[in-house]
């Protein structure tokens, strides 16, 4: 029972019930990898090797945020309560929940291609790199972009085996839209992380002008998920599902402000994770009509 309850702090303390919000943009890469290069739907068998490797690739990822961040946590009065500055874990646990959390991604890419097995260093290169990244530059959010990005790109490594420039575009629009909502996520920490030394766009730049890098951040995205409608067999439904996903990224603008972060969580969680889903859903109607 002590172990089951450790094992449930770590999961509340990644936000494991969010790994829902990251696996949509893994499902689009694998659908649209498919129907491009297959001519098919991927195999069932593929969806479930790429849901454990996300839940593996994520969990570890988190989980090591938590362990290098544990020190600046527990300064923060935002994250103090974490479960490793809490007390609650240990940080000895957690490693062994990391390596868990690898290995599972690791067997998951084996049963998937020889490409998925060979993009593995780069996947855990920027899934460590990310947390060090905010104590040396302001450009960490776009490498944690770019590390939510691979999700999709993984997805369509997955069900092909190879990566072309419809892969890209859909890792750059991925890359963009995790980047900008970081970016707004980051604001709330400005004060805390300057006395720290620590780096990022609202520091570096001001709320107000990372509020608008966010903005243009997300233009890129528009622009990457529009042109995925060009680019590939996607008709109206898929339109339709960009569309809302581009007033959920309007509004998600719309109720943060230099003056007002007070809705800053809704904005984060709440519409990132709705926008992940409704445009997913929409693509597979899409798809399957």
């Amino acid at each position: 029972m002590r172990l089951l309850r450790k094992i449930q702090v770590v999961l509340e303390m990644i936000k494991f019930e969010h790994t829902v919000f990251a696996l949509p943009f893994a499902y689009l890469g694998a659908v649209l990898g498919s129907l491009e290069v297959n001519g098919h739907l991927p195999s069932w068998a593929e969806i479930g090797w790429i849901t454990l490797a996300m839940v593996g690739a994520r969990s570890a990822a988190m989980a090591l945020n938590r362990l290098i961040d544990r020190h600046i946590d527990a300064k923060n009065p935002r994250t103090q309560q974490r479960a490793i500055p809490a007390g609650l874990v240990s940080a000895t646990f957690v490693w062994g929940f990391v390596i868990v959390s690898f290995a599972v991604l690791f067997y998951a890419a084996f049963k998937l291609n020889m490409l998925a097995v060979q993009l593995l260093p780069i996947a855990v290169f920027f899934l460590v790199l990310y947390s060090y990244t905010k104590r040396f530059t302001w450009a960490c959010h776009i490498v944690l972009g770019m590390a939510i990005g691979l999700g999709p790109l993984g997805g369509w490594v997955a069900t092909t085996g190879q990566i072309d420039s419809i892969a890209m575009i859909l890792f750059i629009s991925v890359a963009l839209w995790t980047a900008g909502f970081d970016v707004i996520y980051a604001c709330q920490d400005m004060e805390f992380d300057k006395e720290q030394e620590l780096h990022s766009i609202p520091v570096k730049f001001g709320i107000k002008n990372a509020l608008d890098i966010s903005s243009w951040m997300h233009v890129g995205t528009a622009i990457g998920l529009v042109a995925l409608s060009f680019l590939t067999q996607l008709g109206v439904w898929y339109a339709l599902g960009v569309l809302v996903a581009l007033v959920i990224l309007i509004y998600e603008h719309k109720i943060v402000s230099a003056n007002d972060l007070s809705r800053l969580n809704t904005a984060f969680f709440t519409m990132n994770g709705v926008l992940s889903v409704i445009l997913f859903v929409f693509t597979m109607v899409d798809v399957l009509l």
